[in-house]
């Protein structure tokens, strides 16, 4: 199986922040017997990513994103991935609710 690594966030390619989740995940990926192709780096961009997530997926079998996941408005993987696929973006009622509840419960016992 091939592989890609896309990092994502105009921070790393300021040299704001020093990407640590692609070596991480790089030195995992032989022992799933996965040969990693390639590592980039992407701004935030909603048309680059999709870009880049396009031309990966056709070399390779399996992508993995890491970063651009946050709640402000420069995480922009879920759209870049919407807009890749060609599907709308939606809210799973449920999933939110297990998230809130979740992250309500873990800020009550961290304080």
């Amino acid at each position: 199986m091939k592989a890609e690594i896309v990092s994502i966030g105009s921070e790393l390619l300021m040299g704001e922040l020093i990407d640590t989740n692609a070596p991480y995940l790089a030195a995992m990926l032989p022992n799933l017997g996965i040969h990693l192709q390639r590592v980039s780096q992407v701004n935030d961009d909603v048309e680059l990513l999709s870009q880049v997530l396009r031309e990966g997926w056709q070399r390779s079998d399996l992508i993995l994103t890491t970063g651009g996941l946050g709640p402000t408005d420069d995480d922009i993987t879920r759209e870049a991935i919407a807009h890749l696929l060609e599907e709308p973006l939606f809210i799973d009622t449920n999933a939110a609710h297990i998230n809130d509840s979740t992250y309500s419960n873990f800020a009550e016992t961290t304080h």
